[in-house]
């Protein structure tokens, strides 16, 4: 085998290519406002079904970039999807990200409430972060709160609900994006048992290179 490309940015922009191809030649190519998001989630996972099942509220993606231009903080359920954010792009936008799983705090409400974790996290960034952008990629419980929450008047500035499994995954979700769509809340979600903190992570990747001018692999210093 002799590899075609050996540069960062000339896989990105060929994977992008294919990406580009494959969807017309299926016949789903997403709409501008939401091709950054869906692309990046296939190129994350190679999975096309995501031009299918990803799901958007109106403006969903134009808002969470005005939320990212304004600092938001990105609040996600798994450190592994907090890893996988780009940091140089939300330096750039001047926000940040966190991740409260590992809290002594939240561990502690948890063992209390007789809950998960994810809950606890979830109420806690409700609280510190009334106005975040909400990434979910593994707990449906956490999704669940979070709908529970936006019912009490919680207006977070997006919900990404993309967690994975087999087990209330596909309620909560759909769940989520009901309770968002009532109370006029973006949301992005993948609707099905499809999604992940890899996932999430992708989504949150593309609204901030979105946000920051940094699609091209060049913004980000690829050669």
């Amino acid at each position: 085998m002799t590899p075609q490309h050996h540069l960062p940015a000339d896989i990105e922009r060929t994977s992008f290519r294919i990406i580009t191809e494959e969807l017309d030649m299926m016949g789903l190519t997403p709409p501008p406002e939401h091709e950054a998001v869906v692309k990046r989630v296939i190129h994350t996972t190679a999975d096309f079904d995501y031009a299918r099942n990803l799901r958007f509220t109106p403006h969903a993606v134009e808002q969470a970039v005005k939320a990212l231009h304004a600092g938001a903080v990105i609040v996600t359920d798994t450190n592994m999807a907090l890893a996988g954010i780009t940091k140089p792009g939300l330096a750039k936008l001047g926000g940040m990200a966190c991740c409260y799983m590992a809290d002594p705090e939240v561990a502690a409400a948890a063992k209390e409430a007789g809950t998960t974790r994810a809950v606890a996290a979830m109420k806690k960034a409700a609280q510190e972060h009334p106005g975040a952008i909400l990434a979910v990629g593994n707990a449906p419980t956490a999704l669940l709160t979070i709908a529970e929450q936006i019912e009490n008047g919680l207006r977070p500035a997006l919900v990404i609900g993309v967690p994975v499994g087999f087990v209330n995954v596909v309620e909560s979700k759909e769940r989520l994006f009901a309770i968002c769509e009532k109370h006029g809340v973006p949301a992005i979600a993948a609707m099905g048992r499809k999604g992940g903190s890899n996932v999430a992570a992708a989504i949150c990747n593309a609204l901030i290179y979105s946000a920051a001018e940094m699609l091209d692999p060049s913004a980000r210093g690829w050669k």
